[in-house]
């Protein structure tokens, strides 16, 4: 007997988006290419450069030539989009699931990376209420 979370229709469904998958991605590794990111979200190549695109125009993070490369740099600071998450920053969402991020060179004054963002610089209901849902060269948020 099926119940209502193994059936065929509750199959595909998953906790976070695409968006947030590909910013998760970036705050991972600044430097990743936008190749590797659909390999590892499961996506084209055209679909993570709409979603980074989407990603920029809406202040979530911002792109800079790094010689041949992109580099990414998000900003924590972002709010959700959906009005039950409005009043949260996606920093939360990105220490939580981000993990232990790299050490990089610190960004200009004012200006924060997400693997600047520790933990425990995230209060706990922050993280807690935050649920969601072609090729260019080495890129990175």
């Amino acid at each position: 007997m099926e119940s209502e979370h193994t059936g065929h229709r509750r199959n595909g469904w998953t906790f976070l988006t695409n968006h947030a998958r590909v910013l998760i991605a970036i705050a991972r590794d600044p430097g990743i290419r936008l190749r590797d990111i659909a390999v590892d979200c499961g996506l084209t190549e055209r679909t993570v450069q709409a979603i980074v695109t989407d990603l920029q125009a809406d202040g979530y993070l911002t792109r800079t030539r790094d010689g041949r490369r992109n580099r990414y740099v998000v900003a924590p600071g972002a709010r959700f989009r959906h009005p039950a998450e409005a009043g949260h920053e996606i920093a939360g969402l990105l220490a939580y699931l981000a993990g232990p991020l790299s050490t990089q060179p610190t960004v200009p004054t004012g200006e924060v990376r997400a693997d600047q963002v520790r933990a425990d610089q995230v209060r706990a209901g922050d993280v807690r209420k935050d649920t969601t849902d072609d090729s260019e060269p080495r890129a990175a948020v």
